[in-house]
């Protein structure tokens, strides 16, 4: 599990601190049949660490679970939240700065 989380840190070096424990103690169960007992995660594959990054993203900092209590199927509350998944990966990457009002410029954000 250290080395799971360890690539974590890695691949997304903006995650929140000790996320990347949270993230892998999860994927990492036993018999739990998630991504992070495949194969390929057990590997340290980069594709299998960033499905499990994502479906963490997708289940803790969305309305995903909502979503599907509420009866939509599995495809569409994915659609709805997916802007949300890439706006969090990237950060978590660091591909993209939270944006605030000075980085939008002095017109407040009108493109």
């Amino acid at each position: 599990m250290e080395q799971f989380a360890a690539k974590i840190r890695a691949l997304f070096p903006n995650c929140p601190l000790e996320m990347e424990f949270v993230i892998a103690e999860h994927a990492c169960l036993k018999y739990s049949g998630r991504v992070g007992r495949s194969s390929a995660a057990k590997s340290l594959d980069e594709k299998a660490v960033e499905l499990t990054v994502i479906a963490h993203i997708r289940h803790a900092e969305t309305n995903y679970d909502t979503l599907l209590a509420s009866g939509y199927e599995r495809s569409e509350a994915r659609v709805k939240v997916s802007g949300v998944v890439v706006g969090v990966l990237a950060q978590w990457k660091g591909e993209v700065k939270k944006m605030n009002a000075f980085s939008l410029g002095s017109n407040g954000g009108d493109l």
